[in-house]
């Protein structure tokens, strides 16, 4: 094949080096650090999971200063599934580092399988080295955060899309599509359950199987979705006593993006005058939930939005700015080293992903479920607030992905055209 074949060798040899940095810095480097809020809550989660009490918070959250968020379910259960979720802890537990050191590694093989549908074997070799060295994606796995097993599951996620519209076209292939676009579906359900900020993948992606006429595969999509997400949902139902999808803090999300204070870029963790701003919106409903609060949280800032309508108008190009440029909040709150690691990384970074990109041409079309999982992603980033966070799970992937096109095969195109372009 003149593409080549997959150098597994290769990137297993990557995937290793992944490995022991992610290790390295884990168990070398991020040690004795405090916990943030969204740490404490999910391995809150873990130990009522683990205790058998179901999914809700445990004494040391409820009897807390505040009240907790609704949160997906997904990583809660990974965490306890490895253990994390045995006693109360101050620190991140060693055993979700490695776990999520390992993964990281599995991320790195996915990635490699994706850009060699792009540009061959030294695509593959390019996308597994940039994505085994790319220090967000090392440092993200010394955290428990769901980002850090999400990353993966969004590579994973962008390989079945693909797979999917690419069989979605052959006369005589009914049950083969159906059982991929079936898949598909299941799959976007278990990526939202593990990140519910996923949820906007999945009208870009009908939208995309509309503007191709796949009805199938939209079929396939949906009713995959709903027999994931169903079960959740109903139970939140019951829990909640009204409608909740998947997670209830969209509503606090969507107001620390849209009000007259918000900077633009950052979540309140990076915008202290942000939580002190929540604090007084939260006295004024002293006996309301997080849950209870959700929809009032969407009322404050949509009258916000129709009240001042140029001054949202500029938010909105702030979002943008701080979308493009890694100089926002979300940045600044960490040390000098790690500010200054971040924004080198993406300088490097993005310029490959310009230059591979455009050198990818119409191969970019290889790995659609990619660019419409950024697309969400960009989304998310405008609808709430961007920050570094919600970037580094499917931006910095696909900008690893574009990179990998400089060193794209120049024959694949040939190799790859035609029959076996189609081929289920």
């Amino acid at each position: 094949m003149a593409g080549g074949s997959f150098p597994r060798t290769f990137v297993l040899a990557a995937a290793a080096v992944a490995l022991l940095a992610r290790l390295a810095f884990g168990l070398g480097y991020w040690v004795n650090e405090a916990l943030n809020r969204d740490e404490v809550e999910y391995l809150s989660l873990a130990r009522s999971l683990t205790a058998g009490d179901g999914y809700r918070y445990d004494k040391h959250v409820e009897d807390g200063p505040v009240q907790p968020f609704g949160r997906a379910p997904g990583y809660p259960v990974f965490l306890a599934l490895i253990g994390a979720g045995r006693e109360y802890v101050e620190r991140v537990p060693m055993n979700v580092k490695v776990a999520q050191s390992f993964a990281g590694a599995i991320g790195v093989v996915l990635i490699a399988f994706a850009a060699f549908r792009l540009g061959g074997e030294r695509s593959a070799k390019a996308a597994a080295v940039l994505a085994a060295v790319h220090p967000p994606l090392i440092w993200i796995a010394g955290y428990a955060y769901s980002e850090a097993v999400f990353w993966p599951i969004g590579i994973a996620l962008a390989l079945l899309t693909s797979r999917a519209i690419e069989t979605g076209a052959p006369p005589g292939a009914t049950m083969t599509v159906w059982k991929r676009a079936l898949l598909l579906g299941a799959g976007a359900g278990i990526a939202i359950l593990v990140r519910a900020a996923t949820l906007l993948f999945v009208p870009l992606c009908g939208l995309y199987l509309i503007w191709k006429r796949q009805w199938i595969t939209l079929a396939g999509l949906v009713l995959g979705l709903v027999l994931v997400l169903t079960p959740w949902t109903i139970r939140n139902i019951n829990f909640y006593g009204h409608f909740v999808l998947v997670a209830s803090d969209g509503g606090v999300t969507f107001w620390t993006g849209n009000n007259a204070l918000a900077p633009g870029e950052g979540d309140m963790a990076a915008n202290p005058h942000l939580k002190i701003a929540n604090q007084k919106l939260r006295d004024q409903h002293p006996h309301l939930t997080e849950e209870q609060m959700e929809p009032i949280y969407y009322q404050e800032s949509l009258g916000w939005i129709r009240s001042h309508p140029g001054d949202f108008a500029w938010l909105m190009a702030k979002k943008v700015f701080y979308l493009i440029v890694p100089i926002g909040p979300s940045y600044q709150v960490h040390s000098a080293r790690y500010y200054w690691a971040s924004v080198l990384s993406l300088a490097v970074l993005v310029p490959l992903a310009a230059v591979g990109g455009w050198r990818l041409g119409s191969e970019r079309g290889r790995l659609v479920g990619m660019w419409l999982l950024a697309a969400a992603a960009i989304a998310t980033c405008l609808v709430f607030f961007p920050q570094e966070r919600f970037r580094i799970p499917v931006i910095d992937p696909a900008l690893i992905l574009l990179a990998s096109g400089l060193w794209a095969t120049r024959t694949w195109n040939d190799a790859q055209g035609g029959v076996n372009r189609r081929a289920a």
